[in-house]
């Protein structure tokens, strides 16, 4: 009777059918998927090799989930980057807080190597991670003995003091093998304070110099003040150190070169202390100043040039100074005076850059460029970082710098033409960036001198283009980040070379 219905049914009302036929037919493909995904899911969840816990892992870009569960050659060495920046300043920011609980960082059945008292090798796979912040993502694993919480080290990686944090990130380094006996390494803390009519300000540098840490005579240290009044010539100040008067350490920010120093306080600042002599004249300078950086306001750390070694951290971006610069019995005293800190490193030989930081309002940005003679070719984009009272905004890569060359500065009585205007404009999918740069003062330095001021001066280099540049100006931004437009003027000093 069924068979003779179904018949019937179909005879009658073919359409029907067969669109009732084909309806029954999707609900069961679709039951099917579902239940495949279902087990797929419970197989994944009982596998040892991923990472339980939360509700998003985040891997590297590129890097392939099952790569990483085979043990491919993919997915051996992957790292994380600055992965404790992205902690603080990414995942666990702020900025981010109404829709991120909590953030565990952890690494997964990592291979390595054991070597045995009696000198026998032998693999292993080691997992790492946080121990609160792994319980607090519900990934803890169960304790059958002892205890399992966090040490002095997790403590400093997941929360460090301000003085912790800049000794981590703004240490000192010996040349590495592959550049190991160089003329052209150096490295060097850089600070600049401007005074609040924006017509005075000071560069000052204390740098290394040579093959560091190698025979004492082939190496040695620079402390060099460098004062501007708009319009005026620059006056340059030095003080030259025998490598035996110089302290550093590849695990703190402390510097000493003779009576000159940088010292992290206690709650994160900075306090230089330096005397130097004018070139010439021999007029005494000394610096007496304590820069107070903005919490969250800094970039890690990155080596900017891939085919060699070329460092570079900015624990200040944002900051301020107080304290004075004397030339003689004539003082210069500063007050919540816009100030900037960073750290270089590297083998500089034919080493260029495109550089610059400014306030801009609320905002505070920072760009810049490596170029190595191995890579004219292909100069990689600019990058333009962009931080806000919370910390880190947003990271834009424009194509260009685009400078127009309305200046003529004089060098040694030969006129060189430099930037009077810049411009870099980015978009990247809702997020838009303009920056404009007008050039308000400008000084050239030909690097085939002697004279050593945030790196120019090495003869080692041999540039291409010999004039380093160094500008100071007004910035203006525009545009727009996740819906927010994005306005604010300031001032600013900005690097380059013709």
């Amino acid at each position: 009777m069924i068979r003779l219905l179904a018949v019937r049914n179909l005879t009658l009302k073919p359409l029907r059918s067969l669109f009732l036929l084909f309806g029954f037919s999707m609900g069961v493909a679709v039951m099917i998927v579902l239940l495949s995904i279902g087990e797929a899911l419970l197989d994944q969840s009982r596998d040892e090799r991923l990472v339980g816990g939360g509700d998003v892992t985040v891997l590297p870009e590129g890097v392939d989930v099952e790569v990483l569960k085979t043990g491919g050659l993919g997915g051996m060495f992957f790292s994380i980057d600055n992965a404790r920046f992205i902690y603080r300043q990414l995942l666990a920011a702020p900025r981010l807080s109404d829709v991120v609980g909590t953030v565990s960082p952890q690494i997964e059945g990592k291979l390595l190597y054991l070597r045995t008292a009696d000198g026998q090798e032998r693999t292993v796979r080691a997992s790492g991670d946080i121990p609160s912040l792994t319980a607090a993502v519900g990934a803890a694993p169960t304790i059958t003995d002892g205890t399992w919480s966090d040490d002095s080290l997790d403590r400093r990686w997941r929360s460090p003091t301000l003085a912790e944090l800049r000794h981590d990130i703004d240490h000192f380094h010996v040349p590495p093998k592959e550049v190991a006996g160089d003329p052209s390494w150096a490295e060097w803390h850089y600070f600049n304070v401007i005074s609040p009519d924006l017509q005075r300000w000071a560069f000052i540098s204390f740098m290394l110099v040579g093959d560091v840490g190698g025979a004492a005579d082939r190496w040695g240290a620079q402390f060099d003040v460098t004062l501007h009044e708009q319009g005026r010539p620059p006056r340059r100040f030095t003080s030259r150190v025998a490598s035996s008067d110089v302290r550093f350490s590849t695990t703190d920010a402390d510097l000493r070169l003779g009576g000159a120093t940088v010292e992290v306080l206690a709650d994160g600042r900075y306090a230089l202390r330096g005397t130097a002599r004018e070139e010439g004249s021999r007029t005494p300078v000394s610096v007496d100043l304590v820069v107070s950086p903005a919490e969250g306001a800094y970039f890690p750390g990155a080596n900017l040039a891939s085919s060699r070694v070329s460092g570079y951290v900015v624990p200040a971006l944002r900051a301020d100074a107080a304290g004075s610069i004397c030339v003689a019995s004539a003082c210069t005293r500063y007050e919540a005076a816009q100030a900037y800190h960073d750290h270089n490193w590297g083998a500089w030989r034919g080493v260029t850059w495109q550089w610059g930081a400014a306030r801009a309002g609320s905002y505070t940005f920072l760009y810049g460029r490596v170029e190595t003679p191995d890579t004219v070719a292909t100069t990689p984009p600019p990058f333009v970082y962009l931080v806000d009272s919370t910390g880190f905004l947003a990271l834009f890569r424009p194509r260009e710098i685009t400078y127009v060359d309305g200046r003529t500065t004089m060098v040694n009585g030969i006129a060189v033409r430099t930037p009077s205007r810049a411009e870099m404009v980015d978009v990247r999918g809702d997020d838009t960036l303009r920056i404009s740069i007008v050039i308000e003062d400008a000084m050239a330095t030909d690097t085939r001198g002697t004279s050593v001021q945030r790196g120019e001066g090495l003869i080692a280099r041999a540039l291409e283009r010999p004039y380093f540049v160094q500008m100071k100006g007004t910035a203006t931004i525009g545009g727009r980040i996740r819906g927010t437009p994005l306005t604010g003027s300031g001032a600013g000093f900005f690097e380059t070379y013709r």
